[in-house]
Formats: C-alpha cells, structure tokens, sequence
C-alpha cells in the first residue's frame, strides 16, 4: 500500500495493517498514524524506553514499501552526519587523475575540474537528505519512511535544525542548490524523554505518548512475535513483567525484554515459570544489578507465584 497513491480510510485500517505486518498498536496509536499519514505531518512519539516507538517506523515501511532511513540520534550530532558531506577521498583521486592527464597533455586542468569536484557525484547524502530526495525514485513509488530515533539526545541547534527541514522538506547543498521532496517522506521521531523536546518541534509534529502494552496486548505481541513460545509461558512471563514494571526498577523492561525473556526460557525447555529458571535468567529482563537485587530482594519466588496467579485468570 502507498499512502501517498490511497491514504487509509480509518485508524482501524491503519490498526489491522501494522498488525498484518507485525506490529500490535492500540487504538490511540493507530489513530495518531492514520492522522499522520492523511495530514503528511511527522509524528513524535514519546515513551518509555522499550515501549516499541521506534518498531512503530519498521512497521510502517513494510506495510508502505517505502525504505526506511534511520537517523539515530546522540549528542553532538550535526550536518555532516545528518545530512549530507562531500567524499573528500574521491574528491581528491579525480583531481589528481586530473592532474595526471594534464601533466601527460601539458594543458593542466581548466576551473570545469574544480566544477566537477561539487557535483553530486561526490555527494553523501546522509539520512536527511536520502529521505528528502532519494536516488533512482520513480514516479509513483512509495514515499521513504524516515526515522529520527531518540531526538532527545542530540542539542538545541540541532533540533531547530531538524524543525527547518521538516517544515518546507527542502536542502540546501550551497554548491547544487535546493534538494526539495517532491512527496514529503512519511517523518516518525522518537522521545525516551531524556529531556524535554522543545515546543516548536512539537508543534510541528502530530504527538503520542506511547505506553506499555496491557496484559492481554504483551501476550498477543509475544505470541506475534515469539510463536514458538508455549501460551501458557507467553502469558506467564507477560504478568511478570507487568510485576517487574510496579518495583520502581532503574530500568523498567520494555516489550523486547519480555519477548526475549519467553524466548529464553522457550529455549531451556521450559514452558511455565520457575524460581530456579527466573533466577537463571534475569538479565534478558533486568540490564541492571541494582534491578536484579531489588527483585531478588522482593523475593523471585513471590514474583513467580503472582505472575503464575495472574496468567490464570487473565
């Protein structure tokens, strides 16, 4: 489906394609696609660490076809890595195989040499602009599907930066000119809210604060996404965690741990929860030993009991 040629209809269209392309949105984060995709406005979704924000992007390009150009995000981060830079290597071996042939001649090389060290042969198109003007599009394909993952760890000028080009979708490369998209990319920026994400970018995107999925959601999604994993298992490790997340951990698991944790134990041989096996494989949940600690403090045993309780009655 390009969403450029047929937008969806409905949040619930949007919510059964993410789903037939492995991704289990509910309807609030459904809708905040739909509205991003028939608006063509970038959506920032804010969340926890391992809610599955940045999966949000990946399912999207499979259900679209459009590629998906990841910019992830960190501090220090500028033009050069986001955007584009010259290939200075390649730059200089032309201009010396220039010099070579002038020498041979005993012409030299003419200022169309120089012309041709800025062409956009020796352009690296960085994520910004490969989302913005993709080589060898056709008309009619599918928009790319940019992902700017994590924003709230790069800086200030960098984000007022991100918000230019995502308010006209244009470059400027001052030696070739204006790069403008012809279809805007589909824009999906993420948050762990690490900092607060200035108002002007906010205001530029649709936003969504993603949670962490119910219950009976973690069980569809490990079911998904783990199908070799016992159900009785899937649902047992995802009251675990739902467990796990009210200790006030440094480092609550996100979704990934839980689908790692039930494939872990999947691959032991177990297919229902332990003390001995919890013990074992804490940290696919837990990356963190003050956490470990706290659980074991807690005690595995009564965490394996109100997970056990919890699974059997839904």
């Amino acid at each position: 489906m390009n969403p450029v040629e047929r937008p969806p209809a409905s949040p619930e269209e949007v919510q059964a394609a993410l789903a037939r392309h492995g991704y289990l949105a509910d309807e609030g984060l459904a809708t905040a696609v739909f509205l991003a995709l028939a608006l063509q406005r970038p959506l920032l979704l804010e969340g926890e660490a391992g809610v599955g924000k940045t999966e949000v992007a990946k399912a999207l390009a499979r259900w679209t076809g459009g590629e998906l150009v990841r910019l992830q995000c960190y501090e220090g981060i500028d033009v050069s890595q986001a955007v584009y830079e010259w290939d200075y290597s390649r730059q200089l071996l032309h201009l010396r195989a220039a010099e070579a042939r002038g020498s041979a001649t005993g012409q030299g090389f003419g200022p169309e040499v120089e012309d041709e060290l800025y062409s956009e042969r020796f352009l690296v198109r960085r994520p910004l602009l490969a989302a913005i003007a993709p080589v060898g599009a056709s008309p009619g394909s599918p928009p790319p599907v940019l992902l700017v993952d994590e924003v709230d760890r790069s800086d200030d000028e960098f984000e007022a930066f991100l918000l230019e080009i995502l308010s006209d979708y244009a470059v400027t490369v001052p030696e070739l000119g204006t790069f403008r998209a012809a279809v805007p990319p589909v824009v999906v920026v993420t948050s762990n809210r690490t900092r607060d994400v200035h108002d002007a970018l906010k205001r530029r995107c649709l936003y969504h604060w993603v949670e962490h999925p119910d219950f009976e959601r973690e069980v569809a999604i490990v079911a998904l996404r783990a199908p070799g994993v016992d159900e009785k298992l899937a649902r047992q490790v995802a009251a675990a965690v739902e467990r796990l997340r009210d200790l006030g951990l440094y480092k609550p698991p996100g979704v990934a741990e839980t689908i790692v944790w039930a494939e872990a134990l999947a691959a032991l041989g177990r297919s229902e929860l332990d003390e001995a096996s919890v013990e074992l494989t804490l940290g696919t949940v837990l990356k963190y030993r003050e956490d470990a600690e706290r659980v074991r403090g807690a005690g595995v045993g009564d965490l394996v009991r109100a997970a056990v309780g919890r699974a059997s009655v839904g």
